[in-house]
């Protein structure tokens, strides 16, 4: 039974993952994710020193809370001409830093266990469970992120267009009197949301490896954003799938497997995609040089 909630917290956390991860990968944005799962310390920290709880709600607020922050950051630095990808390393390293040296500081009043809470550990999903009186309602996680699932599904469902068009092309969106930077604010938020909620059960390497692996896998398979989501979604699964069977089989780390399904399936798409393959393509050239010479 204990493979069947850790696997399903893994189809979850994939699932959750790779509906955001297509609209990052196609706004060059994927290691969002990362940034976020690592600014969130100091609201980790920050929390615990004003709750004196070491509770999942007060956690999860105070990193919620920190992960809109390091999103605005991230969005206010690249408004003022800094890069991307420039922007967000500052960010996460930044405030990582300050939960550094919020801990250090306070090392005697803070008995947290930073492994855990940066990488957690998914094979421990089954033992923290949600009681109603003598019932038990399975793990926490599941139902965490369940209820995250239901509200992506239903944000991305409701806006899609929007969503769609501000990732292909924002100006165009904005010329159409779609407030561009709701949207974004809004997946942001999505996105801190599915990493917050994500990486307290199953760790940061996991969330931050299915949220860019499998949509960057999809990426190479077609060119539709709704297919791309879906293939996503089916990757994700199977690599929570077939990650914890080779975990089993190797008594290895069970997320470092996942992620290592998902990089064995990116790396068959990167070789025999149809449309993008290198393996594809050279063929294609090779079949061109000897049609040219045989004309």
């Amino acid at each position: 039974m204990s493979g069947f909630w850790i696997m399903l917290t893994g189809a979850l956390v994939a699932t959750c993952c790779a509906v955001l991860g297509c609209f990052l990968v196609l706004r060059r944005m994927a290691l969002v994710g990362d940034a976020i799962s690592h600014a969130v310390l100091p609201g980790i920290a920050i929390a615990f020193l004003v709750s004196g709880s070491r509770g999942s709600f007060f956690m999860l607020l105070g990193a919620a809370l920190v992960g809109f922050v390091a999103v605005f950051l991230i969005q206010l630095f690249q408004s003022g001409g800094v890069q991307s990808d420039a922007s967000i390393g500052v960010v996460f390293t930044a405030l990582f830093a300050v939960g550094v040296v919020l801990i250090s500081l306070n090392a005697r009043n803070i008995d947290l266990d930073l492994d855990c809470v940066l990488f957690g550990e998914i094979a421990y999903v089954q033992w923290n469970t949600l009681e109603f009186g003598a019932l038990s309602l399975g793990p926490k996680a599941v139902w965490l992120l369940g209820l995250t699932l239901l509200v992506i599904a239903a944000v991305v469902s409701l806006f899609y267009k929007q969503f769609k068009l501000c990732a292909f092309d924002p100006a165009l969106a904005a010329a159409l009197g779609i407030p561009v930077a709701v949207f974004h604010y809004l997946l942001m938020g999505l996105v801190s949301m599915a990493t917050v909620s994500s990486f307290e059960s199953v760790g940061a390497v996991l969330v931050v490896g299915l949220l860019v692996i499998p949509p960057a896998a999809a990426y190479l398979l077609t060119d539709r954003l709704g297919t791309m989501i879906g293939l996503a979604v089916v990757i994700g699964i199977v690599s929570s799938v077939a990650g914890y069977g080779a975990a089993v089989w190797l008594d290895a780390s069970i997320a470092g497997c996942m992620v290592c399904a998902a990089g064995v399936q990116f790396a068959l798409a990167f070789l025999f995609s149809p449309s993008h393959g290198l393996v594809t393509r050279r063929r294609r050239l090779r079949a061109a040089a000897l049609g040219g010479r045989a004309g």
